[in-house]
C-alpha cells in the first residue's frame, strides 16, 4: 500500500496553505467534515436508509467544500475576519447631549 504525501506550502512569515486553502479555512473545512460525520451518525441512528444518508452527506460535503474554497479565494487570509468586524461596527452614533464634547478641567 502506497502512502500519500501532501505538500503544505509555508514560507517565512506566511500562513499555511494546503491545496489552495489558506489559514483558518483549513480549520473551517475540517470542522465541517466532523459536523457532517456526526450528522451522518445521527441520521443513521434515527433509522433513515443508509443510501439516503450517504447521498445527503455527499451533497452537503460538496456544498461545504465549494463554499469554503469560494470564501478562501474571495476573502483571503484575514479578509473574512475583517468583513465580519466591519459588519459589527455601528452605521451611525447618536449623541443626545453635548456634554461629552465639552472639556471641563474641574473633573481632572
Amino acid at each position: 500500500m502506497q502512502s500519500s504525501v501532501y505538500k503544505i506550502n509555508k514560507g517565512i512569515n506566511q500562513s499555511i496553505e494546503f491545496k489552495g486553502l489558506k489559514a483558518q479555512y483549513i480549520w473551517y473545512l475540517g470542522g465541517g467534515v466532523v459536523v457532517l460525520m456526526i450528522l451522518f451518525a445521527v441520521l443513521y441512528i434515527l433509522g433513515l436508509p443508509s443510501l439516503l444518508c450517504v447521498g445527503f452527506i455527499g451533497v452537503s460535503g460538496v456544498v461545504l467544500v465549494l463554499k469554503v474554497y469560494k470564501m478562501s479565494s474571495k476573502y483571503g487570509e484575514y479578509g473574512l475576519m475583517k468583513a465580519i468586524a466591519y459588519k459589527q461596527t455601528p452605521k451611525r452614533i447618536k449623541v443626545k447631549s453635548r456634554k461629552i464634547f465639552r472639556f471641563d478641567t474641574s473633573e481632572i
